[in-house]
Formats: C-alpha cells, structure tokens, sequence
C-alpha cells in the first residue's frame, strides 16, 4: 500500500471507532487545535513570512484571528448545530417523533491552498472536526514552509490518527484523490476544481469547491469616490493581490475614471508609502512562476500607476492598468496579484450586461449612495456574494455562507455553515404502533371513500389547521376512531 492509502486506512479505522460521535471528543480537538495557535504562533508567523512575505500583524489580521474566531464559536455552538432538528408535521405524523438528526459524514479530505495558508486549510478542519469527522489535510506544496510547519506540528495537538497532515507536491494529491472519501472539500482554481470533481465522481463523492473567478467592481459616479477607492485599494493590495475575493477589476464611467486613478494613488501611498517594497505590510508573489505569470498579464495594457518589479525578489507593486477592453490578456484569467485593470462602461446597464456576459464570480462588489442601484444589480447579476460599499468584509461573518456558484465553485462554509457541509442531514421519524385506525385509510382496497377522505385533507392546509387547539383534524379523526 502506498502512503495514502495507509494513512486514509488509518484514519477511516479510527472514525469506525465511533470516537468521534460524542462532543466532547469534538470539543477537546478544537480546543487542542485552539491551543496549538495560541502557542506556536511565532512559527507560524515565520512560515508565512519565508512563503509570502507577510508581516506579523499581517499574519495575526488575516490569518490567525479569523480561524480562532471559528473555532470559538464551534465549541460554543457545537450543542445546539449537532443537536436533533424538529420539523414541521403533516397530519399523518402529528402524534409522531419528526426531526432532522446532523451525522458525521466519514473521512474527510481538505485540499488547501497556499495564499492563505493556515485560514484555507484549518477553518474547514474546524467545520470537519465539529461535526464528528476524521480529516485528512493536504496543505499547498506551494506555499511549502506552513505545509512543513503544519505537518510538523498539528499531530503534537490533534489525534494524529484521526487528522493526519499529508504533504507533498501534484502526485500525492492524485494519489488521494484515487482513494474514496465521504467528501472532499478543495481551495483553488477552477482548473483544479474540475480535475477534483472528476476524480470524486468515481466514488459518487460529494465536494465542496471553493474556487474563485474575476470578481468585478462597480464603482457609481454619484458615490464618495475617495472612500470607495480606499476601500478597493485596501481589497485589492492586501496580500499582495493574492485573495480569492479581491477585487478583480474596476467599471466605472469615463467621466469618473481620472478621479479614481487620482484617488487610487493616494489611497496606495498611504497604505504602503511612496515604496511599496520596502514597507513591511506589502507581500510578495508567492514564486517565480507566480511572478512571470502576473507580469504577463500587462501585456496590451497601458500602466496607470505603478508597474515597478524586482524577479529576484518576486516583488510587483501595486499596479493600476488603464486602455483595458475585454480581450486584453489581463481580462481572459483570475489576475490573483497586484494589477488592477480600470474599464469604462457607460453606466449601470452596461456594467450589469459586462458582468453577466461572464462567468459567475466569487462575488460583486457595486459602490454607490443609491440603494435601488445596489438591489438592481444583486437582482439582476448572480455570484457567490454581493458586498456594498466595502471589500472582503463579508468573509469575516460567520454566519453568512462562503463559497461561490458556476464557475467560482460549488458548496459553501464559515460558522453553522461549515458544520452543515461536512454533516449528513440525516431525516427521522419515529412512529407508534397506536392510531390504526387513521393508518388504514391508506391501506388497500384503495375505495372512492377513502380516496374522498385523503381529498378532504389538502397538504398545503395541514400545518395551518394542526395549529389550532384542538386540531379539528385530529378531533374529527379520533371521532372516527
């Protein structure tokens, strides 16, 4: 047997245990996991900044808060989302036990990715230990310090058996991806993304995929320009552009184009200085193909601000491009780094048709003062997410769902909805030998008066009626009894 399948088979024997089932199993785990961020939080800072460059504050805003937010709030709320869920009742299961019970699904397998390391691959650990699952993790061989330091340390905190850490490059992960798993839950591209799907398919294995895309940004003439333009600077340079919901590019009018590049500047020069690559908060591409990749992307466009680059450093400043139309090389794929192409449309209708035109992204971002604009374009467009007036917020709540549609992926996660995913909704109803009477007027011979009865008794009038007291159903029935 190879690597994988023995530390699949180990994994799945442990989950056959039934260890899992009881939450303080799951509760000791995400407080272990818990434990393991609180004390090794140098190591991972230190691997984050020999993978991407990112400072330590960086790494303690986007990376580390988020994921003990997550775990915090699935060891408060793991009691009430595992508990069973009452349903409402028909009239033929009124006096009977009707719920939905959440189960764990099996062996898990999550697929990270390596522009954020550590959030991409331990939130949805969060959600598959919560819910009763063993997991086995496959951290980015890209970014291949965190992966080092995950595999090194979560079998020190975690049962080693039950979430081993799998490290390696494509072939490891073909490797898993052969083997059978009750779900696989994969963060990256949409290339990726179907190869995983295909190979799940063999098993009739479920996926969550979540993906990216080009996630545009509307900016409206009317709204506060300067605010909007801070705030998409903020979203598109954090990171050094390598955010799966960044946004991708800008619409707006001509009239207002100027004044975006205007403010724009200044809101770049205030986060990151007049030098970027000296300034501690600004990232680097993650390597060298990375770099020659984004580079690339300029090809065709004219540089509005920015464009500076040092290959041995993997360094890209941030880039503003300009006389950008559809077919220029950046618009054809995710840019996933620091460019930011500005395309002009004539107004809201052509930017909603500009949209639409394209595949279904991660999410739109629309800026405006006008809140009819804003519900026309979330009525009128689809994506993962729509965000007003800010960027990347809506990731930090848990309690809306995270994920994307079409082509930006499929499934979503955060908070509940992480538990959700990773747990089978198990339907159950729990009847009593009693009431016979009511129960053989489904029973053959199938008589015009019967049929009269089930006639008499409309579905979409049962819960309405169950809700007086007494329930004239029921009285009429134990009449008839």
């Amino acid at each position: 047997m190879s690597r994988e399948e023995l530390v699949v088979q180990r994994a799945r024997t442990s989950f056959q245990t039934g260890r899992t089932k009881p939450l303080e199993y799951r509760i000791q785990q995400l407080k272990s996991l818990l434990s393991l961020i609180s004390d090794r939080r140098t190591d991972i800072a230190d691997s984050l900044k020999k993978d991407l460059g990112k400072s330590e504050n960086g790494t303690e805003l986007f990376e580390i808060m988020k994921l003990e937010g997550e775990i915090r709030l699935a060891i408060e709320k793991l009691a009430e989302w595992a508990a069973p869920r009452p349903v409402e009742k028909n009239f033929l299961t009124i006096t009977d036990e009707v719920y939905i019970q959440p189960e764990p699904l099996g062996v898990v397998l999550i697929i990270g990715a390596w522009n954020y390391p550590w959030a991409v691959t331990l939130v949805p650990l969060v959600g598959a230990i919560a819910a009763g699952n063993a997991a086995v993790i496959k951290p980015s061989e890209v970014s291949s310090h965190s992966a080092k330091v995950m595999e090194e340390l979560l079998p020190q905190y975690l049962d080693k058996d039950m979430y081993p850490v799998v490290t390696g490059g494509v072939s490891e992960t073909q490797e898993l991806l052969k083997l059978r798993f009750d779900h696989v839950f994969y963060t990256g591209n949409s290339t990726v993304g179907k190869l995983v799907m295909e190979a799940a398919a063999r098993h009739l294995t479920p996926v969550t995929l979540e993906l990216g895309g080009k996630s545009p940004c509307y900016i409206d003439k009317n709204c506060d320009i300067a605010v909007a333009c801070r705030r998409i600077t903020w979203g598109k340079f954090v990171n050094c552009g390598q955010t799966c919901i960044a946004p991708d590019y800008i619409l707006c009018e001509p009239s207002i184009q100027s004044r975006v590049f205007e403010e724009l500047k200044r809101s770049i020069e205030e986060f990151y200085t007049d030098n970027p690559k000296t300034f501690e908060d600004y990232g680097r591409i993650i390597n060298q193909r990375h770099f020659k990749r984004v580079m690339a992307l300029m090809e065709g466009s004219t540089v509005a601000l920015g464009g500076e680059s040092d290959e041995s450093q993997c360094y890209i400043a941030p880039t503003v491009l300009k006389d950008v139309t559809c077919e220029s090389k950046v618009m054809k794929e995710e840019i996933f780094g620091p460019l930011l192409p500005v395309i002009t449309v004539s107004g809201v209708d052509e930017a909603i048709q500009f949209i639409n035109e394209r595949e279904k992204p991660l999410v739109v971002y629309v800026f405006s003062h006008d809140n009819k604009l804003i519900k026309r374009v979330i009525a009128e467009t689809s994506s993962g997410a729509l965000l007003a007036n800010d960027c990347l917020v809506h990731y930090t709540v848990s309690s809306l769902p995270f994920g994307g549609v079409g082509n930006s992926g499929m499934g979503s996660y955060l908070g509940r909805h992480s538990f959700d995913q990773l747990s089978h909704m198990r339907s159950c109803l729990i009847k009593q030998l009693k009431l016979e009477g009511v129960n053989s007027m489904r029973y053959p011979p199938h008589t015009p008066k019967k049929l009269d009865w089930h006639a008499s008794l409309p579905i979409a009038k049962w819960p309405l009626l169950l809700q007086s007291t007494p329930p004239p159903l029921l009285t009429s029935t134990l009449v008839l009894l």
